[in-house]
């Protein structure tokens, strides 16, 4: 149980420094507002009205999903770096296995041009 004390006095620090410094926003900070101010922050696009079941292309979702796949396999380099000396030659040559199959997908989704914006 004692190696869980530092982890809670930590947790306990965080939470105070962040009610402190929301404390300090609501106390301290300026009460001037205006319309600008109480208009929704859409990526720097003005609000629009109307319907919000918007069509949107295909390919967003496209990118948005090739993002996360090739994010998740970028992610599995980490473990394989972190035990780089005990994996030995066996694994060096997966890891380039890895990457030749990553880079094959990456080179085949640049030349259907899924990424090329119309």
């Amino acid at each position: 149980m004692s190696n869980y004390i530092p982890v809670l006095i930590f947790m306990f620090v965080a939470l105070g420094l962040t009610g402190l410094m929301m404390a300090m926003v609501i106390f301290l900070g300026p009460k001037r507002t205006n319309p600008a101010k109480e208009e929704p922050f859409e990526t720097g696009n003005p609000p629009t009205q109307g319907d919000a079941r918007a069509r949107f292309p295909v390919h967003f979702y496209l990118v948005a999903i090739l993002f996360v796949v090739f994010d998740i396999e970028i992610a599995f380099m980490y473990p394989w770096a972190v035990q780089f000396k005990q994996l030995g030659m066996l694994g060096l040559v997966e890891m380039f296995v890895f990457v030749f199959i990553l880079m094959f997908g990456w080179f085949y989704i640049i030349k259907r041009g899924v990424l090329g914006w119309k």
